[in-house]
């Protein structure tokens, strides 16, 4: 009988191979949706570069380069994607059953949005306003639907109707309900550039999917907390997961102050008032959490590195989450002109494309050897 616990699937996916004994190893490429970490994690630094309160000679070319390379990426994933999923479709189906494998369905509608802001706030000097603010419309429309599937869905299947242990809880329970949130953050830069009836409609959107992520996220940041006082952190080649709780704190801080921002645009003084009032106390509570948070994440991460973390997908959560802190940062910094926030800004980003290189390395050669894109097949127990 073949068995499996749901950190094992997730290493074997991440590491390749493990085969059955006197079973042949099969030759198909294997793409499960947290491969949408990789766009997500180009497309924020590209975002964070051009947010940053702080913009030297050059910062522009990277934003581009990163833009770029971000569109490049997703387009090869999806092209991947489509091709397991001809090829292996019963496999593909798999992925929605699987325990751990399931929540990265939340990455797909991030890639989505993540492109289309990246193409809105970077892009335009390239290919146009038009062009680049229907782009964002389609990836914001397309990110938000796919957001409130993942975020309703994969937790009801696999949190609420699979009972879950403790025990099982890794960072990537959050990835189904951020996405919502990344629809907040992306109606923000969307909305100034529409006619004011739709700039209203996205306002109102963005602020329910702010809602809605908030909520979903609340009892999974409890159950991960439960989980971290137990002293347990899981397998390491998942400790990288427990990055992801930055996500729904950075990217709610950056949404927050983001909406605050243009919604003198769009809604009435009273409203603005509340909104901005919101902001101000929200952010700066959020990102003091944010900023122990990380503190708390380094020291899980350089402990696991000293005793070995095995290169995983995984890694990927070393990039989304740090770049939402450094728009978050910046997002603050635009609210309170503090230079307290500029300077964890361009700290964070310094850092944030330094883990983006080790990752992008990393990811790469696991793609040319073919480790990352193997078909698990699982030890017999």
């Amino acid at each position: 009988m073949t068995t499996t616990t749901p950190t094992a699937g997730l290493a074997a996916t991440d590491r390749g191979p493990a085969t059955d004994t006197g079973t042949k190893r099969r030759h198909v490429s294997y793409v499960p949706p947290n491969w949408f970490a990789a766009v997500m994690g180009t497309g924020i630094v590209a975002i964070a570069a051009h947010s940053l309160p702080w913009q030297p000679p050059g910062l522009a070319v990277v934003a581009t380069v990163f833009w770029l390379l971000a569109c490049a990426v997703f387009a090869g994933v999806v092209a991947a994607t489509v091709r397991h999923w001809v090829r292996d479709p019963e496999i593909a189906r798999g992925h929605l059953a699987h325990r751990v494998v399931a929540h990265f369905y939340g990455a797909a509608p991030m890639a989505v949005m993540t492109v289309g802001t990246s193409t809105m706030l970077v892009g335009t000097t390239v290919i146009g306003r038009d062009l680049a603010l229907g782009i964002d419309v389609v990836c914001w429309i397309i990110g938000t639907i796919g957001g409130v599937f993942t975020a309703v869905v994969i937790p009801y299947r696999h949190l609420i109707v699979g009972r879950p242990a403790v025990g099982e809880a890794f960072g990537g329970w959050l990835m189904p309900v951020v996405p919502p949130m990344v629809s907040a953050s992306a109606a923000a830069v969307l909305t100034p550039q529409l006619p004011a009836g739709w700039a209203e409609v996205v306002m109102v959107i963005g602020c329910a999917m702010f809602v809605l992520a908030a909520l979903a996220s609340l009892p999974i940041l409890a159950v991960l907390a439960a989980r971290l006082r137990s002293g347990d952190v899981g397998a390491a080649h998942m400790v990288p997961t427990w990055w992801i709780v930055l996500g729904p704190l950075g990217q709610s801080i950056t949404a927050a102050c983001l909406l605050a921002h243009v919604a003198p645009h769009v809604v009435g003084a009273p409203i603005v008032g509340t909104l901005q009032s919101f902001a101000m106390g929200y952010g700066l509570t959020v990102w003091v959490v944010a900023t122990l948070w990380i503190v708390v994440a380094a020291q899980l991460t350089v402990r696991t590195l000293r005793s070995g973390m095995p290169f995983a997908m995984t890694w990927w959560s070393f990039t989304f989450p740090l770049g939402t802190y450094v728009t978050g940062s910046s997002a603050l910094a635009l609210t309170f002109g503090g230079a307290i926030f500029q300077v964890t800004a361009v700290a964070g980003f310094a850092v944030l494309v330094l883990a983006w290189g080790v990752v992008a390395v990393r990811t790469v050669r696991g793609v040319v050897t073919g480790e990352l894109l193997r078909v698990p097949l699982l030890p017999v127990r």
